[in-house]
């Protein structure tokens, strides 16, 4: 399980602290009149945000792109590369995209996707919950704004099964 050093700064956001942040995300959305059609999750950590932003907006078109990017601590690879289903985005040219995703680190996954979709739809516009300084995607919806080390409530904890198990499962399929 990926964590930070242990001197260096944290954001800690439960999970009471992330119903309240994705309601204020949500209201922030709404409030400046902004009505996707669709919400776009960026797996993982976009999932949840997603899901949570359907409901709040009252969007039941969701959807996911799987971006491997992050192989562990300040770990990545040289570019973000879009997995398998790949989202089919076919007559939706007037489309309104919402792309969600728990943080805009260093922007990379987030361009990668706003460029994929832009090229298919009317409007893209992110949402997320946190957003960090170096980040070359600037959000247009942002919970908080830090340079910290975020602990979010789905990933504090180490997995229940074997990661050498479950490696080898992925790397046999």
């Amino acid at each position: 399980m990926a964590e930070a050093a242990p001197d260096q700064p944290r954001e800690n956001l439960g999970w009471a602290g992330y119903g309240d942040a994705v309601r204020e995300l949500a209201t922030m959305v709404a409030d400046d009149g902004y009505r996707p059609d669709m919400i776009l999750a960026i797996a993982r950590g976009g999932l949840f945000v997603a899901g949570s932003l359907g409901y709040a907006l009252a969007v039941k078109n969701l959807y996911v792109m799987n971006i491997e990017y992050y192989t562990g601590v300040d770990e990545r690879l040289e570019m973000p590369v879009m997995l398998p289903p790949y989202l089919d985005l076919v007559d939706v040219d007037d489309a309104k995209i919402l792309i969600a995703d728990d943080v805009a680190d260093t922007g990379h996954t987030l361009e990668l996707v706003r460029n994929f979709s832009l090229e298919r739809v009317a409007e893209v516009r992110s949402a997320v919950l946190y957003e960090k300084s170096h980040s070359l995607v600037k959000c247009e919806y942002i919970w908080k704004k830090t340079d910290h080390w975020i602990e979010f409530p789905w990933s504090t904890e180490s997995p229940v099964v074997d990661l050498d198990q479950a490696q080898t499962r992925v790397v046999d399929a």
